[in-house]
């Protein structure tokens, strides 16, 4: 009997018990897996021998074939055009024994359990080979985002909010209180979780404290599957920026400084173009002094000149008369 599609092979072998092989593999979204599924002992298979067949297996849902290979089949065929393209068999793999699945470009949606099953045509249908491989998928969070009051204000609370995106799956959010490092009660943030048009999490966190002289909190993203934890520390006069293994300074306000420096050059050139500048017209407008007016204005000078160089030939200070 040959079989010419894979529903009639899994209505024909969906009763069918056999031992369960269990594995798990994770995957970030938009790179490329290989769900595991290889004949325990070296053997060599002939294609025509065959029957090959990958679906998804999850409780309480229908299955869904990814891909299948079918004895005196060229090549696997698809049933689902979420996989097409994306979900491939090695034939000259399978001919080792590796009935591996090849999934590329994977996709929050792929996060489930996929099954494995291998017949042999030779011995009646009998199943060799049966596998459930669970795929986790995950996303790296952006750093979280978080915006501090704002200026002064007579309010008796302060709001913080903290944002992070494009992750998988959800996140846990925690808000610490930067003085002695413990977790702020849950009661006090509000949170908002939910699927953008990527199949991904978006997380706002709203914080609502007592204003009190010193402020500092820190929001904390936590992806579980990827044991990361992502921290913003905020204040109310400044926020900085890091992660658990360091934190950078926020250089908002390096733009403000350097304006204010430029400026002050700006009004000390005028102040000494100014000057310059006068000092020019001054001299220019100013007529130069009469030697003998100076001289007529210190007659004690030239007294004591006199008074010293009595013996001096006479016309000896002709010059200055």
């Amino acid at each position: 009997m040959r079989l010419t599609s894979a529903g009639m092979f899994l209505l024909l072998f969906s009763a069918l018990q056999a031992n369960v092989q269990e594995k798990e593999v994770r995957a970030l979204v938009g790179s490329d897996v290989e769900l595991s599924c290889v004949f325990p002992e070296r053997h060599s298979f002939d294609l025509n021998d065959l029957y090959v067949y990958w679906q998804t297996s999850v409780v309480g849902t229908p299955k869904t074939v990814v891909t299948y290979y079918l004895s005196g089949n060229s090549s696997a065929g698809h049933e689902d055009n979420r996989y097409r393209d994306r979900a491939r068999l090695s034939l000259e793999s399978m001919k080792r024994g590796d009935f591996s699945l090849h999934l590329h470009n994977i996709t929050p949606q792929d996060e489930q359990r996929f099954n494995c099953l291998v017949f042999r045509k030779s011995l009646e249908l009998e199943k060799i080979l049966d596998v459930v491989v669970t795929l986790h998928v995950a996303a790296n969070y952006s750093m979280p985002v978080v915006r501090a009051p704002s200026g002064p204000s007579e309010n008796e609370e302060l709001t913080f909010t903290c944002t992070s995106v494009n992750g998988y799956p959800r996140p846990n959010v925690y808000w610490i209180n930067r003085t002695d490092n413990s977790l702020l009660n849950e009661t006090l943030q509000n949170n908002t979780v939910s699927l953008n048009a990527h199949g991904l999490y978006d997380v706002v966190s709203v914080l609502t404290i007592r204003r009190t002289p010193s402020v500092n909190v820190g929001c904390c993203i936590e992806n579980v599957l990827l044991h990361q934890n992502l921290t913003t520390i905020s204040t109310q006069a400044e926020t900085v920026t890091g992660t658990e293994y360091g934190i950078t300074e926020s250089q908002a306000d390096a733009p403000k400084k350097q304006g204010a420096v430029l400026s002050a050059l700006i009004v000390l050139g005028v102040v000494v173009a100014v000057a310059v500048a006068t000092g020019w017209v001054c001299r220019s407008r100013c007529p130069p002094q009469d030697p003998r007016r100076s001289w007529a204005a210190r007659p004690e000078q030239t007294f004591s000149s006199t008074v010293s160089d009595e013996n001096s030939p006479p016309g000896a200070w002709t010059g200055f008369l």
